[in-house]
């Protein structure tokens, strides 16, 4: 999957993506949808501004993936700090999953806007008939964030981290037995789409 993102102007990106590619990354965006959750709707006639205000949870989550997406605020075990990071989550969670939500459903509504290209037009390496991502500033950001959350989730499903050295060579050793192979390469070939897109985005 060599397909990298390129600057267009008015400060935005794109991308040629075959069918397969198309799949793949909007499938996982549906599968982050899900692991984020719904969140909460607002019930007809309640106060906007009450609603805004709204406590969230207080623990961090069990599923390690989540509890990678939404760590806590302060790892230290002291009592102290374990209240303050419980209180900095009560107020800020609710708005974190909102903004990784949101940055999931642009994902989706982008790759379902597309159109494969016809026979007689341009084909990246890609693939035959690929179809040209075209995103906005905004919509570039969104991506972003969306890339590093599907990068985050897959990673702790692996085990693996950038963090603890363990993103090395050893990812591309894998054999082809081996079961973890395919998330292995969907985790790689993230990381290098979303490379390529905070490059378009440097000045």
């Amino acid at each position: 999957m060599a397909g990298h993102f390129e600057a267009t102007p008015g400060g935005g990106a794109a991308v040629a993506l075959d069918e397969v590619e198309i799949s793949i990354l909007r499938s996982l965006a549906v599968q982050l949808l899900e692991l984020i959750g719904p969140g909460d709707q607002s019930a007809e006639g309640e106060d906007p501004l009450a609603a805004l205000f709204a406590e969230g949870p207080s623990e961090p989550p069990s599923d390690p993936a989540l509890a990678r997406l939404f760590p806590e605020a302060y790892g230290d075990k002291d009592s102290e700090l374990r209240a303050a990071s419980a209180e900095f989550r009560r107020f800020t969670e609710n708005d974190l999953r909102t903004r990784k939500r949101d940055d999931a459903l642009v994902v989706v509504r982008t790759l379902d806007a597309l159109a494969p290209q016809s026979e007689g037009a341009s084909r990246s390496d890609s693939g035959k008939g690929a179809a040209v991502l075209s995103l906005t500033a905004d919509e570039c950001r969104n991506w972003l964030g969306s890339l590093n959350d599907l990068r985050l989730t897959i990673g702790t499903r692996l085990e693996v981290s950038d963090e603890d050295g363990t993103e090395d060579g050893s990812l591309y050793r894998l054999s082809d037995d081996d079961p973890r192979k395919p998330m292995v390469m969907a985790y790689l070939w993230l990381g290098a789409l979303q490379e390529t897109l905070v490059e378009t985005l440097m000045p």
